[in-house]
């Protein structure tokens, strides 16, 4: 969507909104670290974000590859930032074909700063020489496709301190196609208004967005400040001047001064705000929530589907996707990215080809072997690894190797169930609990338009001992309303399912609209989830030495032990998906350490069986209520 259509609908609601600037950082880990933390900030509501460019080389890249990633896997409708420097011809129209194809339909046209070595700015050999050839370059060349922003600038820029010569320029970029305009930060809001009647005088009605920096620490508030060549009010300094030292103090004084400086430029006329991020979050968030403006019980965050929509090239339309990635976006958004088409209404043809390649960038486990150590601890047995799973479902870690988020808000109605099960040993992997027709606009459970109702089935997705897996399909047969997959790492799919066909787990009825089933269950989704699934658990045991007990019990966990999700197609129970397990766990006793002390040379042999074959002998007891 075009930010001026965004910021035309957002006016017309009444409600102000914002959107955050990010920059490729210089490290892989750095980078990996920022895809994780743009994912959380998408939870505040912005917008749109924005991405910087960084001239020349690997860095231009990896704005062009963040936007991709933004877009396709984060489902963040993002801005492109494009310079003049060091960009002739060929590199321009090079990263707006990129730009083009990874669904970006914004671009912010700069002239851009000159390259350090240089002290002037000059334009390269086939280049633009002003952020106006590039607006009319873009619009020659795409025609509507992009939205195209420009500088605004209310207190000057570097080499050029005059107003009614910049407000000229500002002019003809305008007049060449800009549709908005970003200041440069600012904290004198009274100088800033002067500047937009200014602006407004010279017959440029395009929106504005002000750039705003939050204030992190007192020497990067004055450091970034002064680089900008920014006007700090008297009274900020202050306020703040007294308690530099203390960086908490620092933090809460300028996010009220930051939240103040907002409310007076809503007060005047101003609807929309762009808060230069540098990256962080704590900052930012703590400015929105001293305007109530995160998402609450009384501000709700309406999703337009269960899961995150992309906003990739061709994916827009797509509103159907398999409940086994609901924990793993990017995973699936990576396997199905080279698709033609994708589902909507119905899951269709597009499943076919095989969900793309398990060595596909993000697919695997990330994290370095040791951070994953960190992360997770060194598992010696099966009771620590299910009190693993329970630290998670508590929230007293944030991920598992198959979840990259926290559990959400929605688990509370089941999560007692969940701790229960892991507990005894049952390893709960993926979960959702029935919904019988909550309003759409619900805080955890609502999605899509207003003024519907939506529904799920209780849903579950396990990794289960091969001692209790004949009991529990046994179990399930006799359960009309239950209907299973399940698999091992080598083995063939076993289903009672009565067709291949797709079992819609979730759905809303919505006035004037068909309904939608956003998540399904079937057999070839669950396939292709099977491999990457025990895949996760082989990447995991990997990060231990070949020779440890930790490593040796993850193996013999993601070789021997099944994979099953459960569905009860009774929408309006919550229990049964549970009490099937009544009486069913494994005997952490008799287990208690199956692979210490084991060396590369060792096998551990139960009955003269192998550990990469064997069950222990009583590995699992059935035990009756």
């Amino acid at each position: 969507m075009h930010i001026k259509q965004m910021l035309t609908e957002a006016e017309g609601t009444g409600q102000p909104s914002f959107s955050f600037e990010y920059f490729p950082p210089k490290t892989a880990q750095g980078v990996q670290n920022l895809y994780d933390r743009m994912g959380r900030m998408y939870n505040f509501g912005p917008k749109f974000i924005d991405i910087t460019w960084g001239a020349g080389g690997r860095i231009a890249e990896l704005t062009c590859e963040m936007v991709h990633q933004a877009q396709a896997v984060h489902g963040l409708e993002t801005c492109m930032h494009l310079t003049c420097t060091d960009m002739g011809m060929e590199k321009v129209n090079d990263a707006l074909k990129r730009a083009y194809k990874a669904g970006c339909t914004n671009i912010l046209a700069l002239r851009g700063d000159p390259p350090r070595d240089q002290e002037k700015w000059t334009a390269t050999e086939d280049g633009f020489q002003y952020a106006r050839d590039l607006v009319k370059h873009i619009r020659k060349e795409f025609g509507d496709h992009f939205d195209i922003g420009v500088a605004g600038y209310p207190e000057g820029c570097d080499d050029n301190k005059d107003e009614d010569q910049l407000l000229d320029h500002l002019k003809e970029k305008v007049d060449e196609g800009a549709s908005f305009i970003v200041t440069q930060m600012f904290y004198d809001v009274d100088n800033f208004i002067r500047w937009v009647k200014k602006v407004r005088e010279k017959g440029i009605t395009i929106p504005i967005l002000p750039g705003i920096m939050p204030v992190a620490t007192y020497a990067s508030f004055l450091r970034r400040a002064n680089h900008m060549q920014c006007k700090i009010p008297q009274t900020w300094l202050d306020r703040l001047e007294p308690v530099k030292n203390d960086d908490v103090a620092v933090r809460e004084i300028g996010t009220t001064l930051v939240a103040e400086m907002c409310r007076k430029l809503l007060a005047n006329g101003i609807f929309h705000l762009h808060f230069y991020t540098m990256n962080l979050a704590q900052a930012t968030r703590m400015v929105l929530e001293e305007l109530q403006w995160t998402p609450s019980a009384e501000r709700p965050l309406q999703p337009a589907l269960p899961w995150k929509p992309s906003k990739g090239l061709g994916r827009r339309d797509e509103d159907v996707r398999p409940i086994f990635w609901r924990n793993r976006t990017k995973a699936y958004v990576l396997r199905t990215q080279d698709w033609d088409e994708f589902p909507n209404g119905r899951w269709g043809d597009s499943r076919s080809p095989a969900f793309g390649e398990l060595d596909a960038y993000g697919i695997g486990l990330t994290g370095s072997n040791e951070a994953n150590r960190k992360k997770w601890g060194e598992p010696r047995s099966y009771r620590d690894i299910a009190e693993l799973f329970v630290k998670y479902l508590k929230n007293e870690i944030e991920t598992l190797p198959w979840s990259e988020s926290p559990l959400t808000g929605e688990a509370d109605a089941i999560r007692e169930n969940l701790v229960n099960l892991n507990r005894r040993g049952i390893l709960t992997v993926n979960s959702q609990p029935a919904v019988d027709g909550v309003k759409s606009s619900h805080p955890v459970h609502g999605w899509g338009p207003s003024n519907g109702y939506v529904y799920q089935k209780s849903y579950l997705e396990v990794l289960v001992h091969p001692r209790l897996y004949q009991e529990l399909t046994s179990r399930m047969a006799k359960h009309e309303d239950l209907t299973y997959y399940a698999v091992t790492k080598s083995g063939q799919l076993e289903t009672n399912a009565p067709s291949d066909g797709p079992n819609a787990v979730t759905w809303g009825v919505f006035p004037g609209k068909e309904i939608v089933q956003p998540t399904i269950v079937e057999s070839v989704s669950f396939l292709a989830w099977r491999d990457e699934a025990f895949q996760l658990g082989m990447d995991w045991a990997k990060c231990f030495d070949s020779g440890s007990a930790s490593r040796k019990l993850i193996e013999h966990i993601m070789t021997d032990w099944h994979l099953i999700n459960i569905v009860n197609n009774d929408f309006h129970d919550n229990e049964s998906i549970f009490k099937l397990f009544d009486g069913l766990e494994i005997d952490f006793k008799e287990l208690e350490s199956p692979f210490e002390g084991q060396t590369d040379n060792q096998e551990s042999v139960t009955n003269g069986t192998p550990a990469s074959q064997a069950v222990p002998k009583e590995a699992a007891a059935l035990v009756a209520n």
